[in-house]
């Protein structure tokens, strides 16, 4: 393996560290990533990419003083931003051709933080469009595409960042995530994904879907990096110690979350509890059925409600006029647009229903959390990120489910959404690979607020379970 490659290996600390202490050139680390984007552009993960503008940045940095120890723990590292998250100057699409010409003069709070911490930017990446879908196939700039699979989808919305990382063309990338749209591509690329509790990170900047489920997060290779990401945007610790699993009580919450998965994904999660039993951990079988029926319930409700107000509060921040109707005419994504014509005349979701999920079904779901977590004294609940691997491309509005067929939007969500929901923080770990060859992710859930907590947890699980699989493209650009 040439150099260059093995700097693309590198996790977010291992390089932020090298540079802070002088022994790896900010540029040198920059136009390793470059050139990988460059050799992965068939896997549409970025929108936008400024080579110019990072090379310029790393020069700078290369020629400043070196940081004091401690300051800067990002310290020259380029990250990737989800096409929703505002970077100043550069566009934020949200996915859609419509958006092109929009381009933020603020940072989006979240990455202010990050560049405070010496992060540098690599670029946007590719999403499903508006944030609405779950697949990351995007109908206006073209799919982002799996890479173990290149015919398949990564998942979404945040789809362009799991393509990027799981070809290791950036250590890690910030995306968003309101139901799933960072653990779902997490888990079908093999990568870690982490939402925090929701509101721990800022929220301005973002391109809204709803304001009371929305968060951003990361996704990264290892818990490690998500746990320094962390602590750059919310303050979390620097360094988390892996909790060590024996005696650890984890709840496997058997109706709803563990029902309806594909026989791949369903035996690979069985196994991987069978290593967490193994290594010490509690399996504690509960029920938290009501959660996913308050979900199916509720959360279309909140978030319909809440988008064209959330969109025009984000339109006056830029200055931009807003026209939902000429927004709804612009969508080309076609599991997309019908959506967002639920939102005028007859369809609209009236005031009443929104205040019946919002102030009456999401407290009784958070409720339901609470209980679940103290009467059994759990740490986190645990099962399937996503109950099927990734589908094929141009086969995903509708997808097949346990022998019947569904929406590739309900399917996907149905065990990441309820957390979402809730406001609550969890972490999807790559399982390996199913019998069908693609990746597998599994949740953990933790109480509202657990942050720090459960990502020390992660990292005591991704200790039992085997590494992180490698894309065999990822072989083959090494050797080049």
């Amino acid at each position: 393996m040439n150099r260059m490659n093995a700097l693309t290996d590198l996790s977010a600390r291992e390089a932020a560290g090298l540079m802070a202490r002088g022994e790896l050139r900010a540029t040198d680390y920059a136009q390793a990533l470059l050139e990988r984007a460059d050799a992965i552009a068939s896997y549409g993960a970025l929108l936008h990419l400024d080579p110019e503008a990072l090379r310029t940045a790393a020069v700078e940095l290369d020629a400043s003083p070196l940081p004091t120890p401690g300051t800067h723990p990002l310290y020259g590292v380029p990250l990737a931003f989800k096409d929703n998250i505002d970077v100043a100057g550069m566009p934020t699409t949200a996915g859609s051709p419509w958006m092109a010409d929009h381009r933020p003069r603020i940072h989006a709070g979240v990455t202010q933080r990050l560049l405070d911490a010496g992060a540098l930017v690599l670029g946007k990446t590719n999403l499903h469009e508006w944030s609405q879908g779950v697949t990351g196939h995007n109908h206006g700039f073209g799919p982002s595409r799996n890479p173990f699979d290149a015919e398949r989808v990564t998942g979404g919305s945040s789809g362009g960042n799991a393509a990027l990382l799981g070809l290791r063309a950036a250590p890690a990338a910030i995306g968003t995530d309101t139901g799933g749209s960072v653990r779902v591509p997490a888990a079908l690329c093999g990568l870690v994904g982490f939402r925090p509790t929701t509101h721990r990170w800022p929220d301005d900047g973002l391109v809204p879907i709803s304001p009371t489920f929305d968060t951003a997060g990361v996704m990264a290779r290892c818990v490690d990096d998500c746990v320094l990401v962390d602590h750059a945007v919310a303050g979390g610790p620097l360094r988390v110690n892996p909790t060590p699993l024996a005696g650890v009580r984890l709840g496997v919450p058997e109706a709803y979350f563990w029902q309806e998965l594909d026989p791949p994904v369903a035996q690979l999660a069985r196994e991987r509890l069978e290593l967490l039993r193994k290594a010490g951990a509690v399996l504690v079988h509960c029920d938290l059925a009501e959660a996913g029926a308050l979900f199916r319930e509720a959360s279309m409700t909140i978030s319909l409600h809440e988008i064209l107000p959330a969109l025009a509060a984000y339109f006056a921040r830029h200055g931009r006029p807003f026209d939902a109707r000429a927004l709804t005419d612009a969508v080309v994504s076609p599991d997309v647009r019908p959506l967002f014509e639920r939102l005028f005349g007859s369809t609209a979701i009236a005031p009443e229903a929104y205040a019946h999920a919002l102030l009456t079904l999401r407290p009784r779901m958070q409720a339901a959390y609470r209980e679940c977590f103290a009467r059994h004294e759990l740490a986190a609940l645990v099962f399937p990120t996503s109950p099927l691997t990734a589908a094929r491309i141009g086969e995903d509005v509708e997808v097949s489910l346990c022998g019947h067929r569904t929406t590739a939007f309900s399917a996907y969500i149905r065990n990441s959404g309820p957390a979402g929901m809730a406001g609550l923080p969890a972490v999807s770990l790559p399982m390996g690979l199913a019998f069908d060859g693609l990746p597998a992710g599994l949740e953990i859930t933790g109480a509202e607020g657990s942050d720090p907590a459960l990502l020390a947890l992660a990292l005591g699980i991704e200790a039992v379970l085997p590494n992180a699989p490698i894309a065999p493209v990822v072989e083959k650009l090494a050797s080049r």
